[in-house]
């Protein structure tokens, strides 16, 4: 099975957002607006980009 994967660009900062919002951003390994990760496309990723998805443009990739 072949999972896809997915492009997090963080596109708001993290200043004056609750801390558990800044932990979700540091453990998707964003820190800055305009950074960018690729991730696998797995339930516990998907589960932390739902709590940040306001500071976040999230893009699947095709293989």
């Amino acid at each position: 099975m072949i999972m896809a994967k997915i492009k997090l660009t963080q596109t708001h900062s993290i200043i004056d957002r609750p801390v558990n919002q800044k932990r979700t951003i540091k453990a998707l390994g964003l820190g800055r607006p305009n950074w960018e990760k690729i991730h696998m496309d797995t339930p516990q990723i998907r589960g932390m980009i739902n709590k940040v998805k306001h500071l976040l443009k999230v893009e699947e990739i095709k293989e």
